[in-house]
C-alpha cells in the first residue's frame, strides 16, 4: 500500500486566528507538525494542505511540501481536493494544530488496514480515555462511544453515555481528531451532503456514520496538545521547553 500523510491547514480557526503561525521555540506550529511528521519515516510523502498563501510560503521556505486548495468547511474536504489526482492508498490525516504526535499511533492507525482484509473499514481514528471530569463535561473535547469491536457509534460534544446508573462505572473516551482513510472513502467523502447531525454537532466524522460508513477506534495512551486557544499555545511551549 501507498501511504501519504496530508495536514490540512487553515489560517482563520474561528476560536484562535494564525494559531498555526504562533511560535513554537524557533518554529512555527504548523512547521513543527510537518517536520514531526516527516521524521517518523511512515510515509511515502508528507504535504499541507492550505487555502492561505501565509502558510504555503512558512512550509516552503522552510523545505517541506505544500499544496494549495480552495476554501472548505472541513479538513476532510480540504485533504479531498488535494489527494483527488494523487497515487495512493491510504491517507493519514495529520491536524496541523497536533504538533507533537507521536510514532506509536500513527502506526496503529496504518496497521488497521494492513489487518482490513475484507477491506470493511473506511476510516480509522483514535480514542484516549477521560477521567477529569472537567475533561469529559468540556465540549471542546469530542467524545466517543463505540461497539464491541471498536467501530464507533456515535460522536458528541456532550457526554456520552449519560451515567445513569450510578452503581455502574462508565469509561468515556475523548476522540483524537487524527485519521486514516481510504483513498476511495475520502473522496466519496467530500461528495457527500452534510446532514442534520453533523451540521448539529459540527463534528466531520459523524458524516461517515450518517452514510452507514465504518470507523475503527484504536484506544492510545498518547496525550498530546491539541492548540485550540491561547492556553493551549502556552502548554504547548511548556511542554517544549521541558
Amino acid at each position: 500500500m501507498k501511504i501519504i500523510a496530508v495536514i490540512p491547514a487553515r489560517y482563520e480557526a474561528s476560536r484562535f486566528p494564525a494559531k498555526l503561525m504562533q511560535m513554537l521555540g524557533e518554529k512555527t506550529v504548523i512547521t513543527t507538525t510537518y517536520q514531526n511528521v516527516v521524521e517518523t519515516g511512515l510515509f511515502d510523502e508528507v504535504f499541507v494542505a492550505t487555502d492561505s498563501e501565509i502558510i504555503f510560503d512558512e512550509i516552503i521556505k522552510n523545505g517541506g511540501k505544500a499544496v494549495m486548495t480552495g476554501q472548505h468547511e472541513t479538513g476532510s474536504d480540504r485533504i479531498a481536493e488535494a489527494v483527488q489526482n494523487i497515487d495512493c492508498d491510504i491517507v493519514i490525516n495529520v491536524q496541523g494544530d497536533e504538533p507533537f504526535l507521536k510514532l506509536e499511533p500513527l502506526q496503529q492507525l496504518i496497521e488497521v488496514f494492513h489487518n482490513d482484509e475484507n477491506q470493511e473499514i473506511s476510516l480509522a481514528s483514535l480514542k484516549i480515555q477521560l477521567t477529569e471530569k472537567e475533561e469529559i463535561e468540556n465540549p471542546n473535547n469530542v467524545k466517543v462511544i463505540t461497539d464491541n469491536n471498536g467501530f464507533a457509534l456515535y460522536f458528541s460534544r456532550s457526554v456520552i453515555p449519560f451515567h445513569r446508573e450510578i452503581s455502574y462505572d462508565v469509561n468515556y473516551f475523548k476522540h483524537i481528531g487524527v485519521y486514516a482513510f481510504r483513498k476511495h472513502a475520502l473522496i466519496q467523502f467530500s461528495k457527500l451532503e452534510m446532514k442534520p447531525l453533523e451540521i448539529s454537532e459540527k463534528i466531520e466524522c459523524i458524516r461517515y456514520l450518517e452514510y452507514g460508513m465504518k470507523i475503527k477506534l484504536i484506544e492510545t495512551n498518547f496525550i498530546g496538545v491539541g492548540i485550540d486557544t491561547l492556553e493551549d499555545l502556552e502548554k504547548a511551549r511548556k511542554l517544549l521547553s521541558n
